[in-house]
């Protein structure tokens, strides 16, 4: 059943599509979690939800996603691609900012292997060095920063931050999806298409691979047309399961009944 995030998210995301004077279609919410995607005919709206709770102002993430998702698609990559009539946004409605997408129809049961999921990452990654805006430097250690602000947590994760970052190897740094797990990467017609990019951040390659391996497999990382460091994967991929672990705290925010779920992941991460 949807909640109180998921019904403001579809009112806003009707409002804005009535704004712009576009044709009514009755909401078909297609995702309802970090952020809820509402599809509207040939369109969908993108509107934040869990991440809210992170982000109190959220629209520069989106603004970015759509930033890098035009430069993608301006280049060839196969990536789902925002909106140009009309515009993407962000627009607000009901002080919720929107986005706004072409529906991108996919195989959701569709699994690529291993070395088409990392030379389509590969191919991301290329294409990213080229683009010419700002990202952010810190990425997952400043969100890190604003949840333990926000948020009563266990004081040893804030603790463990700063003694991961301390411990953070140097090496050279590039634009990095942020996000690069198998499930921000769609089957279709055309190929593998990858979506999300508003957590890209300017940061080591580790990182994308480190959250490959984590969440895909180490046969994932063995594809990869390149490497990184043992040290800097083993580094990185601890901040990644840090950042797991905190996220699911603000999960249990939203969704109550989780709640013991994020206790035995910290209970894990600290064993």
């Amino acid at each position: 059943m949807a909640d109180d995030y998921t019904r403001a998210a579809v009112r806003a995301a009707r409002a804005v599509t009535t704004w712009l004077g576009l044709p009514g279609h009755e909401p078909e919410v297609l995702h309802e979690r970090s952020n809820v995607l509402v599809r509207l005919g040939s369109l969908v709206a993108r509107v934040p939800a869990t991440t809210r709770l992170l982000r109190p102002e959220p629209a520069p993430w989106l603004a970015r996603d759509v930033a890098l998702s035009r430069f993608l698609t301006d280049r060839g990559v196969l990536v789902v691609s925002p909106t140009t009539d009309p515009p993407a946004g962000p627009h607000f409605a009901d002080g919720l900012p929107v986005t706004l997408w072409h529906h991108t129809p996919h195989d959701p049961a569709h699994r690529y292997a291993p070395d088409v999921v990392a030379r389509s990452l590969a191919e991301v990654h290329a294409a990213l060095r080229e683009y010419p805006g700002e990202l952010p430097r810190r990425g997952p250690l400043a969100e890190l920063e604003g949840l333990f602000g926000r948020f009563g947590l266990d004081p040893r994760l804030r603790a463990e931050a700063a003694r991961l970052e301390a411990a953070l190897p140097d090496g050279p740094d590039q634009p990095l999806h942020g996000d690069a797990h198998p499930g921000n990467l769609i089957a279709t017609a055309a190929g593998p298409c990858w979506l999300d990019f508003e957590d890209t951040w300017r940061g080591p390659l580790a990182w994308d691979l480190g959250i490959l391996a984590r969440q895909g497999g180490p046969e994932y990382l063995a594809a990869y047309p390149g490497s990184v460091s043992e040290e800097a994967l083993r580094a990185y991929t601890r901040l990644r399961e840090l950042f797991a672990v905190a996220w699911r705290f603000v999960i249990a925010q939203r969704f109550p009944h989780r709640l013991p779920e994020a206790e035995s992941a910290l209970a894990a991460y600290f064993s």
